[in-house]
């Protein structure tokens, strides 16, 4: 009995966050109706579905991983934080504009994390790790670009919380067992 409640009401919340990444995905395409400052083209909108996919995707593997809410919690904010990395890099860049070739440093950052994952076969310590070297990329891409003159360490401070509060929560996972 109690399986089938948890299958079901798994089933509402997948419902309600894949129609939300739907909703999203059409909010461009609404706004396009009301004003000509939002122009996306075809490749926008797949784009945009893609990082949508892998955000929910990874929502979904996590829930799928663990019961654990700490663990499903630090996967939550590692995803929405790698989403909105991609997100601002892709719409105006990080360092100076969305063409400066700087930018493509934070594409390390996420592969830390990507490469990192998946040697911890998605296990919360070796996902503590994880998240601890990307948030040392991160401020490894800070003083690339300060180096280059850019000045990115508010940002950095922000995405580099996101990190540490994600591996924070997944070494609380992996104490829970």
């Amino acid at each position: 009995m109690q399986d089938t409640k948890t299958e079901r009401r798994l089933a509402h919340w997948r419902i309600v966050v894949w129609g939300g990444a739907a909703l999203l995905l059409l909010a461009p395409l609404v706004a396009m109706q009301f004003t000509s400052e939002v122009a996306w083209t075809g490749s926008d909108f797949l784009i945009f579905g893609i990082m949508l996919a892998v955000v929910v995707g990874g929502v979904e593997l996590a829930v799928r991983l663990s019961r654990h809410h700490a663990y499903r919690a630090a996967s939550g904010i590692a995803l929405v934080a790698g989403f909105l990395l991609v997100w601002m890099n892709l719409a105006v860049g990080i360092i100076g504009n969305e063409n400066n070739p700087l930018n493509l440093m934070y594409g390390g950052v996420l592969t830390t994390g990507l490469i990192g994952a998946a040697i911890a076969r998605f296990r919360p310590s070796g996902m503590m790790r994880a998240m601890m070297a990307m948030a040392a990329a991160q401020v490894l891409v800070a003083a690339v670009a300060q180096a280059a003159g850019h000045f990115t360490w508010v940002l950095t401070a922000v995405f580099v919380a996101l990190w540490l509060g994600s591996a924070w929560l997944y070494r609380d996972a992996a104490a829970a067992g």
